[in-house]
């Protein structure tokens, strides 16, 4: 079974969006936009990898976080299409989960504008193992194949400057009835998120940016041996090993998929993971070159 992964869209549009919709935290991210993240985020790149992971044909899709910039309407707009048109996989095929962008404010949070605008793609085979959790139901299981797809919501909305994620008690209790599920235990779990749950950073960058909760889910995973964890919110392709009760797992990132930078582990692309009998076989990047519209299949690099 082959899972592609991308992450980190940061699709803006404005749409009709009036002015007084900008006076909260949408302001200091608008300034950011303009100043900066305009000359290195790009919308087509995001739309070639959705191609290029349709021309692949692989088995399921996971895409996590931060679909949009702001937390906007038309932004969810745009990204609702990209996944119909450019990737035009049936919803079955394709796992999201949100980012801290994507519940930018406390309205977008409240409104559950994540869950409205993807209610397709995020059906559960295991609906009754969900719990309330950060503007809809979580976890959203999907068993397929030898996989156990797990998708966590970390997102929450923040102050400006702080990105920080948290999954709650709640959620993380559920996560450990859904392990323990007979289903999901026979299976390589593969849960995705859009915090990395081991983020070796200060101790501010931490608060700021990381997943405050991450050792209350680390505990939950005890029973894994092997299997993935896979999130977005560095813009860096990494993969580091996270120990659990009974061995480890494979915590691997993608890189922003509409990123455009000069090092390699940080231009837009995105990862495929070949998984078989016996767990996870493979991990490889597939790297986007603008210039000759093609993509360069990498390792992803690995850190301690």
């Amino acid at each position: 079974m082959r899972i592609a992964h991308f992450s980190d869209l940061h699709l803006y549009a404005r749409g009709d969006t009036p002015a007084w919709r900008f006076l909260n935290k949408r302001f200091t991210g608008w300034v950011n936009l303009r100043a900066r993240r305009g000359d290195i985020h790009r919308a087509g790149y995001v739309a070639a990898i959705a191609r290029e992971i349709a021309r692949l044909g692989v088995e399921h899709v996971v895409v996590t976080g931060d679909m949009t910039n702001l937390a906007l309407e038309a932004e969810y707009e745009l990204a609702r299409d990209l996944l119909e048109r450019e990737l035009g996989l049936d919803p079955s095929q394709v796992t999201v989960v949100p980012g801290n962008h994507d519940v930018y404010t406390r309205g977008s949070l409240v409104s559950r504008r994540f869950e409205h605008y993807f209610a397709p793609w995020l059906r559960s085979d295991l609906p009754e193992l969900a719990a309330e959790a950060n503007g809809g139901r979580f976890p959203i299981v999907k068993l397929r194949g030898s996989a156990a797809i797990i998708a966590l919501s970390s997102a929450v909305p923040r102050l400006p400057f702080v990105a920080a994620g948290e999954l709650g008690s709640a959620q993380i209790a559920a996560l450990g009835r859904i392990l323990e599920h007979p289903e999901v235990a026979r299976r390589t779990a593969v849960i995705a998120m859009h915090h990395p749950a081991v983020y070796r950073r200060s101790r501010l960058k931490m608060y700021l940016e990381g997943l405050r909760d991450a050792p209350a889910l680390i505990a939950q995973l005890r029973p894994l041996t092997g299997g993935l964890l896979l999130h977005g919110h560095l813009h860096r392709r990494i993969q580091r090993e996270v120990p659990t009760g009974a061995g480890r797992v494979n915590q691997v990132g993608a890189t922003s998929a509409s990123l455009h930078h000069d090092a390699a582990d940080r231009m837009a692309g995105f990862n495929v993971y070949e998984l078989g009998e016996a767990g996870v076989e493979r991990v490889r990047a597939y790297v986007y070159s603008p210039e000759a519209g093609v993509f360069r299949p990498e390792s992803v690099p690995k850190h301690v």
